[in-house]
């Protein structure tokens, strides 16, 4: 299936500026089309309904939240002759829970590609890319801040264990993949006896050459994820997201929160 219909969350942020370039690039290399949209809470936070509320404390809260949303369309028009996209570029903003907003939206599209949660976004914008991959049931793509590569992906690394996060972010990283490059298969300690090989030849089949990097068991399996994509200089890793429950990984300090916290180039992400 082509990729025709991307959506990128704008809050910003330097990491989702730089999801917005990531987005542009894949569109212009495959005349698609971008829709970015700006998720923001409101002040709600307090009841402005209260009688105890002043009506000019309501108004000072209306102020600074449009205050915020304005200078973030100001950003995202600035960025827009770059782009290069034309009208294939739409902008739109969204008010309420900014996670659901954005999961809710993603589910029409074909891929929603978002900036690295930053602690430094303000909390009215703020997302969480781990968030909306549990949620959307859309492959969503991080882009940290900083990055400015071209959206080509010659060569990606697959983290997988044969389980199904791990199956679904596969088969949602095809249409990235097919005939852009290499992709190594990285697999850590136990995985599912199902064999190996029989992913090696599905990958083949859609014209995607692969190679197979086995490390042991003794392994901590996220930094030998970020270790190998530092050292071989890739332009994308694919993972499933919380193959265990979100609970266990937030509380364990799991795989995936520490390769979205630290890695340095885009990951795309299934769930």
């Amino acid at each position: 299936m082509p990729i025709m219909n991307l959506l990128v969350a704008f809050n910003g942020s330097d990491a989702s500026v730089a999801a917005l370039r990531y987005a542009a690039s894949l569109a212009r290399a495959r005349g698609a089309h971008v829709t970015a949209i700006l998720a923001h809470s409101t002040h709600d936070v307090i009841n402005r309904s209260s009688r105890w509320i002043p009506k000019e404390a309501r108004a000072l809260l209306d102020e600074a939240n449009g205050g915020i949303v304005t200078a973030i369309e100001n950003a995202f028009e600035s960025l827009r002759a770059e782009l290069d996209l034309g009208d294939a570029l739409s902008f739109r903003e969204v008010a309420g829970r900014v996670d659901t907003v954005l999961s809710d939206a993603a589910r029409s599209f074909d891929a929603i590609i978002v900036g690295r949660h930053m602690d430094q976004d303000d909390g009215h914008v703020s997302l969480h890319p781990d968030r909306i991959a549990l949620l959307s049931g859309r492959p969503v793509i991080v882009v940290p801040e900083g990055y400015t590569a071209d959206a080509r992906h010659s060569h990606a690394a697959l983290a997988w264990d044969g389980g199904r996060a791990a199956a679904r972010a596969l088969s949602d990283a095809l249409q990235f993949l097919e005939g852009q490059g290499k992709v190594s298969v990285l697999t850590v300690g136990r995985r599912s006896d199902w064999p190996i090989t029989d992913l090696m030849t599905h990958l083949s089949r859609h014209d995607v050459e692969s190679v197979h990097e086995d490390f042991p068991e003794t392994h901590p399996v996220a930094e030998t994820v970020l270790s190998y994509c530092a050292r071989h200089d890739l332009s994308l890793l694919v993972m499933g997201a919380y193959e265990h429950s979100k609970f266990r990984e937030d509380f364990l300090g799991g795989v995936t929160a520490k390769v979205l916290q630290e890695i340095k180039i885009p990951v795309l992400l299934s769930h």
